[in-house]
């Protein structure tokens, strides 16, 4: 038995849309599924966790349908399961099926792949025992992931850029400690990033050269830039070009901790107040891969 675990309200909508075209495509073929919902990501994880609980040895696979934050909420239950997961592009920000090199839009070459082949391992985070695929953040971006998860309008991804806008004028870069695996750096900074996949924020190539299959985490800290500056690198996180800039340091580390006066977030979603450690835990999740 296959679950489809479908977030409907994700991606304003396409979440539900997404669903019933995983559902539809397991009704042609003939596979045995049952779908798995809620009436938000939370809810739905909650009835997913109680699913795994009575039913682990029946579950041959799960079909996360939705965004970012529904798939950091699968891995924490489908993870120490060991049940393969799916994720089709359902939400806002799709960057784990980005990673993994996934269309958003065409989904049945996809469907084929998990139905018709074994799954791969890949790696994931482990940020204080909570899983996570893409990427770990604090500095500017956690900022802005708290100011835009309380603003009412706009929706999709310019509720983010909105957010920017908002925190960018105020932003004071902190001072952090970091530990990595073969040294420790004492210094100011606007952002740091722990890349276990490559982007986050619908795109952003925030660590481009992050992969999922080398057992490390890309480690990318932003040193203090002037706004005008900011404003006119920016843009470049797009297509990973912001790594040229001398203010940007990569580092390559399997253990990673922080420490500063901030929050972190992973996969878009709240972490909590510094410090944090991460491992990056090689070929921790089952899952697809073109």
């Amino acid at each position: 038995m296959w679950i489809i675990a479908i977030n409907p309200i994700s991606g304003q909508g396409r979440g539900a849309t997404m669903g019933t075209k995983v559902a539809g495509y397991c009704a042609t073929k003939g596979i045995d599924y049952e779908i798995v919902t809620g009436v938000s990501a939370q809810s739905l994880a909650i009835a997913l966790k109680e699913k795994i609980a009575r039913d682990k040895v029946l579950i041959e696979g799960i079909i996360a349908v939705g965004g970012d934050g529904l798939a950091h909420l699968i891995l924490q239950s489908a993870v120490p399961a060991n049940i393969p997961v799916a994720f089709i592009p359902g939400g806002t920000g799709n960057d784990l099926v980005r990673t993994l090199g996934w269309s958003l839009d065409e989904i049945t070459a996809y469907l084929q792949r998990v139905f018709e082949t074994k799954p791969v391992n890949v790696d994931l985070g482990l940020v204080d025992g909570e899983w996570f695929a893409a990427v770990l953040s604090s500095g500017f971006d956690a900022v802005v992931n708290e100011r835009a998860n309380v603003l009412k309008w706009p929706k999709g991804p310019m509720r983010y850029n909105a957010a920017i806008a908002l925190e960018l004028p105020k932003f004071k870069p902190a001072h952090y400690e970091i530990e990595l695996d073969d040294r420790t750096i004492s210094t100011q900074a606007m952002l740091i990033a722990i890349g276990n996949g490559s982007s986050y924020g619908g795109g952003m190539k925030v660590c481009p050269n992050a992969n999922l299959r080398d057992g490390l985490f890309d480690v990318m800290v932003l040193k203090p830039i002037s706004i005008p500056e900011f404003i006119r690198v920016f843009p470049k996180v797009y297509s990973g070009k912001h790594v040229h800039h001398p203010e940007v340091e990569i580092y390559r580390s399997k253990r990673v901790r922080i420490e500063a006066d901030t929050v972190a977030y992973a996969d878009g979603e709240r972490i909590g107040q510094l410090p944090i450690s991460a491992e990056c835990v090689t070929g921790a999740l089952s899952t697809w891969m073109p």
